[in-house]
Protein backbone atom coordinates (compact mmCIF):
# COMPACT_ATOMS: atom_id res chain seq x y z
CA UNK A 1 0.00 0.00 0.00
CA UNK A 2 1.01 3.47 -0.95
CA UNK A 3 0.48 6.31 1.26
CA UNK A 4 0.43 9.97 -0.22
CA UNK A 5 3.68 11.76 0.24
CA UNK A 6 3.36 15.69 1.27
CA UNK A 7 5.36 17.87 -0.79
CA UNK A 8 7.96 18.29 1.67
CA UNK A 9 8.75 14.85 1.74
CA UNK A 10 9.11 14.38 -2.18
CA UNK A 11 11.45 17.21 -1.83
CA UNK A 12 13.47 14.94 0.61
CA UNK A 13 13.46 12.27 -1.65
CA UNK A 14 14.48 14.63 -4.50
CA UNK A 15 17.27 16.59 -2.72
CA UNK A 16 18.68 13.07 -1.65
CA UNK A 17 19.05 11.52 -4.47
CA UNK A 18 20.30 14.39 -6.84
CA UNK A 19 22.46 14.88 -3.50
CA UNK A 20 24.19 11.87 -4.01
CA UNK A 21 24.54 12.36 -7.62
CA UNK A 22 25.95 15.86 -6.89
CA UNK A 23 28.25 14.13 -4.29
CA UNK A 24 29.85 10.96 -6.78
CA UNK A 25 30.58 14.31 -9.10
CA UNK A 26 32.20 16.03 -6.81
CA UNK A 27 34.43 13.58 -5.67
CA UNK A 28 36.32 14.01 -9.04
CA UNK A 29 35.69 17.96 -10.29
CA UNK A 30 35.77 18.90 -13.64
CA UNK A 31 33.55 21.12 -15.98
CA UNK A 32 33.55 18.71 -19.08
CA UNK A 33 32.63 16.16 -17.13
CA UNK A 34 29.71 17.90 -15.07
CA UNK A 35 27.72 17.71 -17.98
CA UNK A 36 27.95 13.84 -18.99
CA UNK A 37 27.56 13.31 -15.65
CA UNK A 38 24.51 15.23 -15.09
CA UNK A 39 22.83 13.70 -18.34
CA UNK A 40 23.72 9.91 -16.92
CA UNK A 41 21.86 10.64 -14.03
CA UNK A 42 18.79 12.29 -15.52
CA UNK A 43 18.59 9.04 -17.58
CA UNK A 44 18.80 7.11 -14.99
CA UNK A 45 16.39 8.50 -12.64
CA UNK A 46 13.88 8.95 -15.83
CA UNK A 47 14.42 5.73 -16.24
CA UNK A 48 12.42 4.01 -13.00
CA UNK A 49 8.81 3.84 -12.53
CA UNK A 50 6.02 4.81 -10.08
CA UNK A 51 6.18 6.95 -6.71
CA UNK A 52 10.20 6.99 -7.63
CA UNK A 53 9.99 8.19 -11.01
CA UNK A 54 7.20 10.99 -9.93
CA UNK A 55 9.25 12.33 -6.92
CA UNK A 56 12.55 12.36 -9.29
CA UNK A 57 11.13 13.95 -12.31
CA UNK A 58 9.15 16.45 -11.55
CA UNK A 59 9.53 19.97 -10.33
CA UNK A 60 12.79 21.89 -10.12
CA UNK A 61 15.67 20.62 -9.58
CA UNK A 62 17.02 20.80 -5.64
CA UNK A 63 19.72 23.88 -5.61
CA UNK A 64 22.54 23.68 -2.58
CA UNK A 65 23.33 27.51 -1.93
CA UNK A 66 26.92 28.24 -2.13
CA UNK A 67 28.90 27.26 0.98
CA UNK A 68 26.70 24.20 1.75
CA UNK A 69 28.21 21.36 3.67
CA UNK A 70 26.59 18.73 0.54
CA UNK A 71 27.58 15.36 2.69
CA UNK A 72 26.40 16.82 6.07
CA UNK A 73 22.99 17.68 4.31
CA UNK A 74 22.63 14.64 1.69
CA UNK A 75 23.79 12.10 3.85
CA UNK A 76 20.87 12.67 6.29
CA UNK A 77 18.58 13.23 3.64
CA UNK A 78 19.33 10.27 2.19
CA UNK A 79 18.44 7.63 5.68
CA UNK A 80 15.35 10.14 5.76
CA UNK A 81 14.14 9.23 2.25
CA UNK A 82 14.58 5.93 3.20
CA UNK A 83 12.50 5.89 6.38
CA UNK A 84 10.00 8.04 4.06
CA UNK A 85 9.40 5.16 1.99
CA UNK A 86 9.51 2.32 4.46
CA UNK A 87 7.18 3.72 6.00
CA UNK A 88 4.89 5.31 3.73
CA UNK A 89 5.33 2.79 0.29
CA UNK A 90 7.50 0.24 1.46
CA UNK A 91 7.47 -1.15 -2.23
CA UNK A 92 9.14 1.44 -3.49
CA UNK A 93 12.20 1.62 -0.86
CA UNK A 94 13.88 -0.80 -3.20
CA UNK A 95 13.32 1.10 -6.09
CA UNK A 96 14.70 4.51 -4.77
CA UNK A 97 17.42 2.94 -3.49
CA UNK A 98 18.28 1.39 -6.74
CA UNK A 99 17.76 4.42 -8.49
CA UNK A 100 20.26 6.09 -6.32
CA UNK A 101 23.10 3.80 -6.59
CA UNK A 102 22.71 3.12 -10.04
CA UNK A 103 22.76 7.28 -10.60
CA UNK A 104 25.79 7.80 -8.55
CA UNK A 105 27.38 4.05 -10.43
CA UNK A 106 26.63 6.28 -13.60
CA UNK A 107 28.11 9.32 -12.75
CA UNK A 108 31.07 7.89 -11.72
CA UNK A 109 31.32 6.08 -15.08
CA UNK A 110 30.44 8.77 -17.34
CA UNK A 111 34.00 10.16 -17.72
CA UNK A 112 37.38 8.10 -17.51
CA UNK A 113 35.67 5.18 -15.25
CA UNK A 114 34.98 5.38 -11.34
CA UNK A 115 38.12 6.82 -9.44
CA UNK A 116 39.20 5.83 -5.84
CA UNK A 117 37.38 9.10 -4.80
CA UNK A 118 34.39 8.32 -6.37
CA UNK A 119 33.78 4.67 -5.31
CA UNK A 120 34.13 5.89 -1.63
CA UNK A 121 31.79 8.22 -2.08
CA UNK A 122 29.50 5.96 -3.71
CA UNK A 123 29.92 3.43 -0.36
CA UNK A 124 29.23 6.26 1.98
CA UNK A 125 25.71 6.68 0.14
CA UNK A 126 25.17 2.74 0.28
CA UNK A 127 25.90 2.77 3.90
CA UNK A 128 23.55 5.97 4.23
CA UNK A 129 20.77 4.41 1.92
CA UNK A 130 21.41 1.12 4.53
CA UNK A 131 21.77 2.41 7.64
CA UNK A 132 17.94 3.41 7.83
CA UNK A 133 16.73 -0.17 7.57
Amino acid sequence: MIEPLTDEEQAILKRAAFGAVLLVSNAEPGAFSMIKESIAASNTFAGTTGLVRESLTTGALPHFPAGTDVPAAVLPALRRAMEILRSKAPDEAARYRSAVLDAAEEVARAHDGVSPNEAAMIDGIRAALDSAA
